[in-house]
């Protein structure tokens, strides 16, 4: 976990504001519990012991670094040269394994001996599960009624790994819901539980933390886009965005370059695209409303970009013009993931899917100029997804 240099994605500005974004809209039984989990953050950032701890546990635990991997038969099709982070590639498939290990020794350093969390896709359970185990913590996971349908692989996974996994049968059943009841429930848990946000939204200091811990993607690529690449860095860099943590952990990497910035929605659930500002989940930025207000339900085909908000850093990179974000629909999603698996001998997330569907795309469509260098981050792999897949390939 490194100190960033200047650029646009530094600390935020007091009570984690990004710009008009972010904050702490927490309920004041939460308050103390976000000052706690900020001040021990910043003391953790600065120590090299908790430094080194964590370099550790992604290299020997999580395999990091992941490689970069050139999509030499892809590339040739659509004429750009395309490039990929393979997060799929670390223990447990997904990216999430990154920002939780930092979590998980974040709240052993305070003393805490449960994670709560919440998940959508699974994934980010699965990492919690596992980061627990391997800490000896215990980890109590809420995940939507649909989501525990259509991810059952990552349910019996987290089962083995002895974390207890809560149904919400509230509302629409996924990842928001999961969300609210994460949080009502760490309202009476903070003595002893440390909330694990998954993504780069909530309360301050969590948008941040959670990018700072992610951003070892966007530091490694970087570095690797330098030898890799004669301009040093890409002329595109994309990833796909629910509430973005792994885009903002890549876009982290290069916000201080010429790299354009694309960040990359479901259709359903286009917080960043098409959302307005509100507040949920504790942080304001911009979420899919009715006219008076009220949250609208999101879909997507997959379960971690089913959220109708966006984190609130990225609310501020849309408005500041610094990223621009678009979407997919389900239909170009499972096209994509096909594609990658017969061109690549690679099947993505659905999620990372989205992204390489935009690619693919905006390459067609001319605006990706020909020769044109895109690093692509692959959030995660599709082993969770195969039973979707099934029924539509």
């Amino acid at each position: 976990m490194s100190v960033p240099a200047t650029g646009t994605m530094d600390e935020p500005r007091a009570w984690g504001r990004f710009g008009a974004y972010g904050g702490r809209y927490a309920p004041e039984s939460l308050v103390e519990a976000c000052r706690e989990v900020d001040e021990a953050f910043r003391e953790a950032r600065a120590d090299p012991g908790f430094r080194g701890a964590l370099a550790e546990l992604l290299a020997l635990h999580a395999g990091r670094p992941t490689p970069l991997t050139p999509a030499r038969r892809l590339s040739q099709e659509l004429g750009v040269r395309l490039y990929l982070k393979r997060e799929d590639l670390t223990h447990t498939g997904s990216h999430k394994i990154n920002n939780v290990l930092g979590q998980a020794l974040l709240a052993a350093r305070m003393g805490r001996r449960r994670l709560i969390a919440e998940t959508g896709a699974g994934q980010h359970g699965v990492a919690t599960a596992t980061a627990a185990a391997l800490l000896g913590l215990e980890a109590t996971v809420f995940m939507g009624e649909r989501d525990i349908e259509r991810q059952a692989l990552n349910v019996f996974r987290m089962r083995m790994l002895g974390a207890e996994v809560v149904p919400v049968t509230t509302g629409s059943r996924t990842l928001k819901d999961a969300t609210s009841e994460a949080m009502r429930h760490w309202v009476g848990a903070t003595g002893d539980s440390h909330y694990c946000v998954g993504s780069v939204i909530g309360p301050d200091p969590y948008p941040w933390m959670v990018r700072e811990f992610q951003r070892v993607i966007g530091d490694e690529a970087r570095g690797q886009c330098a030898a890799e690449l004669a301009t040093g860095v890409p002329d595109h860099v994309v990833a796909c965005v629910g509430g973005g943590s792994n885009a903002a952990g890549t876009f982290a990497g290069f916000a201080d370059t010429s790299a354009r910035l694309v960040g990359v929605e479901a259709e359903g659930g286009a917080g960043a695209a098409r959302g307005r500002p509100g507040v949920l989940h504790g942080c304001r930025s911009l979420f899919l409303q009715d006219g008076d207000g009220q949250i609208v339900e999101a879909h997507s085909i997959a379960a971690g970009l089913d959220y109708p908000g966006v984190g609130p850093e990225h609310a501020h990179l849309r408005e500041l013009g610094r990223a621009r974000y678009v979407t997919v629909t389900d239909e170009e999603a499972v096209t994509a993931a096909v594609r990658l698996a017969r061109a690549e001998g690679i099947v993505p997330a659905l999620e990372s899917a989205h992204a390489l569907a935009w690619v693919i795309r905006a390459a067609d469509a001319g605006e990706l100029p020909a020769g044109s260098t895109v690093l692509m981050t692959l959030s995660g792999r599709g082993d969770k997804d195969i039973s979707t897949l099934k029924e539509l390939v």
